[in-house]
């Protein structure tokens, strides 16, 4: 598999990361697990400041339209902790909940996140809040599928190794690395 120059959403997304997974090496398997955490765990983090940022337009959107009497800052508290959790998928624990990013992971999203609308929020027109709602929601929905490849991948290898053990392919002293 060929991965000089690739992001590693697309190392992930290639069929040659999942195909015939019961050949690969254990210590390959491993490594492909530890990636498919990573990369699942970035867009995590991702996900949650997109859904932090949403969920301030949307009061900020219904603050306008008088379906809120609070000020912004206000409810800033209430607004942030909605919905908050520490994990996203039964069984698994966020190895840490603020990756460090790649540098050359510098693409859509991260325009989208480099916006400084919150800091110029009261000036903002009703037209451009729309129009950041939409740009913030269709990244949020490429990140959520990604994930989903990430998480598919994670899956995928894990059950694969757990398999090896299960069955006596792999040596069960080294079930402390795993």
């Amino acid at each position: 598999m060929h991965t000089e120059n690739r992001r590693r959403i697309d190392i992930i997304r290639d069929d040659a990361f999942l195909v015939d997974v019961a050949s690969v090496e254990l210590e390959t398997l491993r490594e492909r697990r530890t990636l498919a955490d990573d990369v699942e765990t970035e867009l995590s983090y991702y996900r949650r400041l997109l859904h932090g940022r949403m969920d301030l337009l949307a009061f900020e959107m219904r603050r306008r339209a008088g379906e809120e009497t609070e000020s912004l800052i206000d409810a800033l508290p209430k607004i942030l902790g909605a919905g908050e959790s520490t994990s996203d998928s039964v069984g698994r624990v966020p190895t840490h909940l603020a990756p460090d990013l790649p540098d050359e992971r510098r693409r859509h999203i991260d325009r989208v996140l480099g916006d400084d609308f919150l800091a110029r929020l009261p000036m903002i027109e009703d037209a451009e809040l729309g129009e950041i709602q939409t740009s913030l929601a269709e990244t949020e929905r490429e990140v959520s599928d990604e994930r989903k490849i990430a998480q598919r991948a994670f899956d995928t290898v894990q059950s694969e190794i757990m398999r090896r053990y299960r069955d006596g392919l792999a040596d069960d002293t080294a079930l402390l690395s795993d």
